[in-house]
């Protein structure tokens, strides 16, 4: 019993890949700042051209959720994910991506089978635990509001 599990523990240091944090972090860092900063650039150039902050931050959001729509589309996003991480993953275009990644994939199923049943496949956890969540806290505020608590 011993010596599998001796083996067993060299297997998986084998098998187990090794994750260098620092450069991780930093590569989420870049990449996640170059999102935010393409954001702003984005909504200064919007605000710039006339509209108000609140257009301006709609339109802004429109233009990186399109972007990141079309480079999954070009398969340009899932390598910018895999060198970023989080880094692209945490802003709105990852969750845009992670809708559009399994209608791609799956397109050869179809559409309705393949893009109408698996595009939310990633997303659609994240959309219904998201409503859920702020349903509940709603009716807690307004039970703390009906008592005078909030």
């Amino acid at each position: 019993m011993e010596i599998n599990k001796k083996a067993y523990e060299a297997y998986v240091k084998e098998v187990t890949p090794v994750n260098k944090k620092w450069p991780n972090i930093v590569k989420a860092f870049l990449v996640g700042g170059i999102i935010c900063t393409i954001g702003q650039f984005s909504t200064n150039m919007f605000m710039n051209g006339g509209l108000e902050k609140e257009a301006a931050s709609a339109w802004t959001t429109l233009l990186l959720i399109a972007a990141s729509v079309i480079l999954t589309g070009f398969n340009i996003y899932p390598k910018i994910v895999k060198f970023g991480g989080a880094g692209a993953l945490v802003p709105i275009t990852g969750f845009a991506n992670s809708v559009v990644a399994p209608a791609v994939e799956f397109k050869s199923e179809g559409q309705i089978f393949g893009i109408g049943c698996k595009i939310f496949t990633i997303a659609g956890p994240v959309i219904l635990y998201g409503i859920l969540s702020s349903w509940i806290l709603g009716v807690i505020a307004y039970v703390l509001k009906a008592f005078g608590i909030l």
